[in-house]
C-alpha cells in the first residue's frame, strides 16, 4: 500500500507485536487480554473516547459471553450492575405468550448496555492495565500486510503529521464501516451479503417498560420490540420500509403503532415518555470469509455482520475477540501458530450459525407483515409450534441463548 503524501513523524517507526484498530468491544477487548499477557500493543480509534462511551448500541449480552469477559477479569462493573433476564414474551392474535428459556435450560441473559461495557473496557486497559490507545486519529492505513514487517500508518489529530508503527501482527477491530477489511489481500476473500428488504425503526424512550422482559410483537402491520434498558428507559422498534425517513414518524405516531403492535389480552400499554433517539436501521448482513490474510485478523463487523434481529452482534464481537487475543498470547509468548491458524474457521462456524438463526427468526418476526398470506400463515404456523412443542421450545431456547454453539 502506498504512503499517504502526509508528512512522516520519524523516519525510523516505533515497532510493537500488534496494532489493534479499532476501540470498540473486539479492539478493547483484544488489547486488555494482549496487556494481561505482558505484550505491548497499540489501540488506534478515529472516535474521542467520549464519543465511544457513549456511542448508543446494543445491551443483550449471553451468558458465556459473560464467563468470558469474567474470566479475563473484566466483567465486575457488569456482574454487579446488569439486569438479568430469563424470559420473553411473544405477543401475537391478540394474545400474550410468556417464553421461559431459563426453565427449559437454566440459562439467562445479561443486559448491559454497550456504552458501559465500552468504558469499562477502556479504564481498564488504557488506566489500569497501562495500554496505550490513540483517540481521534485520521487516515489509518495498513502496509505490507503479506511480509515479516506489515506497518501501520495514522495522522495524528494534534499535529497533522503521518505516525508509523511497526508490527507483528495487525487486529482489524474498526467495525462495518472501518478500513481494514478493505486491506484484505485482493482475491483471497469472499464477501457474501443477505438484504432482508425492510428497516427498523430504533427509538429510545425516556420511559419504563412496560414489562419485565423483552417483548416481540409479530403483527399484521410490522414487527414491534421492547428491550428493556434500565427502570427509566426502554429501547423500542418498530418494523419500517427500508430508507425510511424517522421525521416520517411523529411522536404519536411512534406510540401509536406501539400500542397497536404489542396490544394484547391484559396486558399494559407501553407508558409513554420522551424520544431520546430516533433512526432507521436497515436490516442486512455480510460476512467475510477468511476472517485473516496474512499478518491481518479481522475480529466483530469488521469482518462480519448480522443484523440486530436476534441481538448478536455484540455477542459476535466477543467470540471473536476471546479467540483472537489468546491465539496472539500462544503465538507472541510461546512461539504456538495453532491459534492463529485456526482463528477464521473457529469464527465462522459461529457466525454462521447465528446467521441462519436471525434469517429464521426475521421470517418469525416479519412474516405476518409479508402481505402474503401463505407465508402469514406458515408464520403463525410457527409460532403455535413453539408454545406447543417441547422440542421446538427446546431448540428455540438453545439458540436464543447461544447455547448450541459453545465456545
Amino acid at each position: 500500500m502506498s504512503q499517504s503524501s502526509s508528512r512522516l513523524s520519524s523516519p525510523s517507526p516505533p515497532r510493537l507485536p500488534v496494532v489493534v484498530v479499532g476501540a470498540g468491544p473486539a479492539g478493547l477487548t483484544v488489547g486488555n487480554i494482549l496487556r494481561a499477557a505482558g505484550v505491548a500493543c497499540l489501540v488506534l480509534e478515529t472516535g474521542t473516547r467520549e464519543f465511544i462511551e457513549r456511542r448508543p448500541r446494543a445491551g443483550v449480552i449471553e451468558e458465556w459471553a459473560v464467563h468470558g469477559l469474567e474470566r479475563r477479569g473484566l466483567a465486575r462493573n457488569l456482574l454487579e450492575r446488569a439486569g438479568l433476564h430469563t424470559a420473553c414474551e411473544f405477543r401475537f392474535g391478540g394474545e400474550r405468550y410468556r417464553f421461559s428459556y431459563q426453565e427449559l435450560t437454566g440459562g439467562h441473559h445479561w443486559v448491559y448496555p454497550q456504552p458501559l461495557l465500552v468504558t469499562d473496557l477502556v479504564r481498564e486497559y488504557a488506566d489500569a492495565r497501562g495500554g496505550d490507545i490513540r483517540f481521534g486519529v485520521r487516515d489509518v492505513r495498513l502496509h505490507d500486510l503479506d511480509g515479516d514487517r506489515p506497518s501501520v500508518s495514522y495522522v495524528r489529530p494534534e499535529t497533522g503529521l503521518r505516525e508509523v508503527v511497526a508490527c507483528d501482527f495487525v487486529a482489524g477491530c474498526d467495525g462495518a464501516r472501518g478500513v481494514t477489511r478493505a486491506f484484505l489481500a485482493p482475491g483471497r476473500a469472499r464477501v457474501a451479503r443477505h438484504d432482508y428488504g425492510i428497516g427498523w425503526l430504533a427509538l429510545l424512550a425516556e420511559a419504563p417498560p412496560s414489562a419485565d422482559c423483552v417483548l416481540f410483537g409479530c403483527h399484521p402491520d410490522g414487527f414491534a420490540g421492547q428491550m428493556p434498558r434500565s427502570p427509566e428507559v426502554t429501547r423500542y422498534y418498530l418494523q419500517c420500509p427500508p430508507g425510511d425517513d424517522p421525521d416520517n414518524w411523529p411522536h404519536e405516531r411512534v406510540w401509536t403503532q406501539l400500542r397497536r403492535r404489542l396490544g394484547a389480552t391484559g396486558a399494559a400499554p407501553p407508558a409513554e415518555g420522551r424520544l431520546i433517539e430516533k433512526r432507521v436501521l436497515d436490516m442486512h448482513d455480510y460476512v467475510t470469509e477468511p476472517m485473516a490474510s496474512g499478518r491481518l485478523f479481522l475480529a466483530g463487523d469488521a469482518a462480519h455482520l448480522v443484523a440486530p434481529i436476534a441481538a448478536k452482534g455484540l455477542n459476535l464481537a466477543l467470540h471473536d475477540a476471546f479467540l483472537l487475543g489468546d491465539a496472539l498470547v500462544a503465538r507472541l509468548t510461546e512461539g504456538d501458530d495453532s491459534g492463529l491458524a485456526g482463528y477464521s474457521a473457529a469464527c465462522l462456524r459461529r457466525v454462521w450459525d447465528y446467521q441462519e438463526f436471525s434469517q429464521w427468526l426475521s421470517e418469525l418476526y416479519h412474516g405476518a407483515a409479508a402481505g402474503d398470506p401463505f407465508r402469514a400463515g406458515t408464520t403463525l404456523a410457527r409460532l403455535r409450534r413453539l408454545f406447543s412443542s417441547p422440542a421446538a421450545a427446546a431448540a428455540f431456547a438453545e439458540q436464543y441463548l447461544g447455547t448450541a454453539a459453545r465456545y
